[in-house]
C-alpha cells in the first residue's frame, strides 16, 4: 500500500470512528475546518497554500501530508510548491527543515502515484 493511499485511509477510518462519538462540538469543529477551507474571498488553491505554510511553521507532518495532496488536487505546479516551502522555512527557521525534508519526498510520491498506471485486477474465472 502507498504511502498516499496508507495515510488517507487512515484519516478517513480514524475520522469515521471520531464522528460516530457523535460529540456536538467535536462535530462542530470539524465543520468549521471544512467551511474554512471552501472558496470565499479567497479561493481554494491559496487557502491550501496557506494552510501548507502554516502546518510547516507549526511542524505538524500530518497536517503537512494533508495540505500536500489538496494542493496537488489543485495543480500547483512543483514552482509553486517550493515558493511555499520557502515562505514556511523562512517564517518557522531551520527547525522546519526536517519537515521540509519529509514534505519534498510526499510531493514527489504525489507526483510519482498519478503518473504511474494501477496495476490491472484479474478475476479467476
Amino acid at each position: 500500500m502507498s504511502q498516499v493511499t496508507e495515510f488517507n485511509e487512515y484519516r478517513q477510518r480514524m475520522n469515521e470512528k471520531i464522528m460516530a462519538a457523535d460529540n456536538k462540538v467535536i462535530k462542530r469543529f470539524f465543520n468549521l475546518d471544512t467551511n474554512t477551507y471552501q472558496a470565499g474571498a479567497v479561493d481554494v488553491k491559496t487557502k491550501e497554500m496557506l494552510g501548507l505554510a502554516c502546518s510547516m511553521v507549526l511542524r505538524c507532518d500530518d497536517c503537512i501530508k494533508y495540505h500536500l495532496g489538496k494542493c496537488f488536487e489543485e495543480k500547483l505546479t512543483d514552482e509553486e510548491i517550493y515558493e511555499v516551502f520557502a515562505i514556511a522555512n523562512l517564517i518557522g527557521g531551520s527547525i522546519v527543515i526536517p519537515h521540509f525534508r519529509r514534505a519534498v519526498e510526499y510531493w514527489e510520491i504525489l507526483k510519482e502515484e498519478a503518473t504511474t498506471p494501477a496495476p490491472e485486477h484479474h478475476h479467476a474465472v
